[in-house]
């Protein structure tokens, strides 16, 4: 009995390694082809605090491209989003320039751009953000966005505020 039992163990030993194997093969190669297709593309990570002025101003000009592109376009979401990240006397400002340019204040364009990238500029104890829109593939605007201690946005330009 005990060779019997023996002789089934590496058989079946051999039939769990070989599931294994295929089970732990298979999703590698599926997952190694994607990655070969995607360009090898690490994964991404977005890391951010609420109370970092760079991250407040991406959050804003994120959530904002993505409501003025969706369904609907703009609306009631661009507005809230305006109340919720501009302070209530600036955002007057936006739209005084939005009716002299016939455009968005906030992107400073009719349209919205592909793609946006934000990065702290200035020294420490300022709190601006370089942002960089990029429309279709190539041309960029370059906007200087500050905020106040309160976390609203104080200023968008080609300038910083204390330049303007």
């Amino acid at each position: 009995m005990n060779s019997t039992t023996t002789s089934r163990r590496p058989g079946r030993r051999a039939a769990l390694v070989a599931g294994l194997v295929a089970a732990t093969a298979l999703p590698l190669g599926l997952t190694a082809s994607a990655e070969a297709t995607a360009g090898a593309a690490a994964p991404r990570s977005v890391v951010g605090k609420p109370s970092d002025p760079v991250t407040r101003i991406a959050d804003f000009y994120g959530a904002y491209m993505d409501a003025q592109s969706g369904p609907g376009s703009g609306g009631k979401l661009v507005t809230e989003l305006r109340k919720f990240y501009v302070h209530a006397d600036y955002l007057k400002e936006i739209e005084a320039w939005e009716r002299r340019n016939h455009a968005d204040g906030v992107l400073r364009a009719q349209n919205v751009p592909a793609k946006w990238t934000v990065t702290a500029k200035g020294t420490a104890g300022q709190r601006e953000a370089l942002v960089t829109l990029t429309w279709g593939d190539g041309p960029v605007t370059r906007l200087v966005v500050g905020m106040n201690r309160n976390h609203k946005i104080i200023h968008i330009g080609t300038e910083g505020a204390a330049r303007k």
